[in-house]
């Protein structure tokens, strides 16, 4: 990997992308630290550290929304708008037939993602001005507490799209996904401001320093977990028959279809977080003495309470399971790969051509899938328990999840295949020339 990005940064073309990205993480970064007029902050910092559901949210924005900064709604918008769209696409015939319709059809639906991202910043934004109102910390910078409000929702969306915008320019003109990148980053910084502060307490408890050891053993144990995961495959060989045509002869060869085995990465946890999220934006809009309300955080809220903890990773267990299949059949079609072993000659050993090949690469699939959502349900819930145990003590229980540590290695290593493709094709463009 070092290797690669010495290589990289060899070349004119690609080292200028580099900078551009980490221009635009760097400019992301300091919107992160632009606080918001009109609130105090004490009652900031004790809303959302009363709030389980806004962890996550938290952790992805680099603490943003903890400290109600400008850019606190990060890229989550997006994200959800994401995958409301590739659900309409799946349900909605017009949807569908303009997914595929080449590049006009994807920039179109790539408007109305945006446009349902920046309705979705508006509706979360209000569900964290509510909270933020519940817990005391609106002030009246702007006349009156509603209108000091209203502003700040508009700052918060305004935020937001403009962190939206940003994305957009990495994956266009820098390195890797821009929506990735910016997880990455607000992930990363979050960990070393949590490493910091629980350093900081060492001179008075001496006994933290074999705490923070083992937090960053058990960190370094499930790293060596996720790669050996996120680099297994099921390959599937294929032969492919001799052909004749003219004076030349084809085929004759086998080659072999990977599988990966997590192939949606750490997208159905996102995807399951994200929907978890929305009953705690619904009852923040909702009476708090209203007796729905008092049986959410009861029975259903991840609180002091077992039964919400037990309630929310069940389903949250079942989500990803869900989003792990759905997002697997987005990227592995069977029929498609069936059709095109068949045209071109190529056989898998011991099953026929089309339909049969099609229910064998289904029945592999189907297998692989569920080894990886179950993979993704052990990170997201277990390691999650023993972080909050050995983290508990020094502070950094909240700091880094096992989710946020899938979501750096697989974008860490989707960027070095990235940097690795970006090299290969400069070097077959000298060779052409």
């Amino acid at each position: 990997m070092w290797q690669t990005i010495l290589n990289s940064f060899r070349d004119k073309d690609i080292r200028r992308r580099i900078f551009l990205t980490l221009g635009i993480l760097f400019l992301f970064r300091i919107g992160s630290f632009i606080p918001l007029p009109g609130l105090d902050y004490t009652y900031v910092e004790k809303a959302m550290g009363s709030n389980k559901i806004f962890e996550l949210m938290s952790m992805m924005s680099g603490g943003a929304l903890q400290y109600g900064t400008l850019f606190a709604l990060g890229i989550l918008p997006f994200i959800n708008s994401f995958i409301i769209m590739q659900l309409l696409t799946l349900i909605i015939p017009a949807l569908e037939r303009l997914s595929k319709q080449g590049d006009d059809g994807r920039e179109k639906i790539t408007n109305i993602t945006r446009y349902i991202a920046i309705a979705l910043a508006i509706v979360q934004a209000i569900g964290i001005i509510v909270t933020y109102h519940n817990a005391g910390a609106i002030q009246k910078t702007f006349g009156s507490e509603a209108v000091t409000a209203i502003m700040l929702i508009l700052m918060l969306t305004a935020g937001s799209t403009f962190v939206m915008w940003l994305g957009e320019r990495i994956t266009e003109y820098g390195i890797g996904n821009g929506t990735s990148m910016i997880i990455f980053v607000g992930i990363i910084s979050g960990l070393g401001t949590g490493l910091i502060n629980a350093f900081s307490t060492v001179g008075d408890q001496p006994n933290n320093l074999w705490n923070i050891f083992g937090y960053i053993l058990l960190v370094l144990a499930l790293f060596i977990l996720i790669v050996f995961v996120d680099g297994s495959e099921r390959k599937i060989k294929v032969n492919y028959a001799k052909q004749v045509k003219g004076n030349k002869m084809y085929g004759g060869q086998s080659t072999f279809i990977p599988i990966k085995v997590n192939s949606s990465g750490v997208m159905p946890i996102i995807f399951a977080s994200s929907f978890m999220m929305f009953p705690q934006m619904i009852v923040t809009f909702l009476d708090q003495s209203n007796g729905f309300v008092q049986f959410y955080y009861n029975y259903l809220y991840p609180g002091n309470n077992w039964v919400g903890w037990l309630v929310y990773y069940v389903v949250m267990f079942v989500l990803i399971i869900f989003f792990a299949y759905f997002y697997a059949q987005i990227q592995f079609n069977p029929q498609d790969v069936a059709r095109n072993l068949q045209q071109y000659g190529g056989t898998i050993q011991g099953v026929r051509p089309g339909k049969a090949t099609s229910d064998f690469l289904a029945k592999i699939n189907n297998r692989i899938t569920l080894f990886g959502a179950l993979f993704l349900s052990f990170i997201a819930i277990i390691p999650a328990l023993l972080f909050n145990v050995v983290g508990k003590n020094i502070g950094l229980a909240n700091a880094f999840s096992a989710t946020g540590m899938l979501i750096v290695v697989s974008v860490a290593l989707e960027l070095d295949k990235q940097l690795e493709s970006q090299i290969m094709m400069k070097h077959y463009k000298g060779f052409l020339k």
